[in-house]
């Protein structure tokens, strides 16, 4: 099998309901994955990126969460109409998105929200 030039993680992660950090899981990440997997597949992209769903991420707040590695970007909030972009400027351009990562300040608020 060959080696794939990047992976794709995206957390599915299901807490219950009453968790008041919430889950990536009851902000639509299974469908994110699903569009991930679909349109790499569509675009003959999936034997070199492949997309896999994670577990916990530890960014409950911030969900749906992923991160795409080798480089090792975070993002935020994703939702299924980022998936395109994604795709297209970071997967395939190497520009990460920025109005969907994980900046240091935004880093630092989430190890504030953590700490309470």
């Amino acid at each position: 099998m060959s080696r794939f030039e990047k992976h794709l993680f995206i957390c599915t992660n299901e807490r219950p309901p009453d968790i008041p950090k919430g889950c990536c899981a009851a902000r639509d990440s299974r469908e994110i994955a699903a569009c991930f997997k679909d349109e790499l597949h569509r675009r003959g992209l999936h034997k070199k990126i492949r997309a896999n769903k994670a577990g916990c991420l530890d960014l409950c707040e911030f969900g749906p969460a992923l991160v795409v590695y080798p480089e090792g970007v975070w993002y935020r909030q994703v939702t299924p109409a980022d998936v395109v972009e994604i795709i297209e400027s970071h997967l395939v351009g190497n520009r990460p998105v920025a109005r969907l990562q994980m900046t240091p300040a935004l880093w630092q608020e989430y190890q504030t929200l953590k700490a309470k």
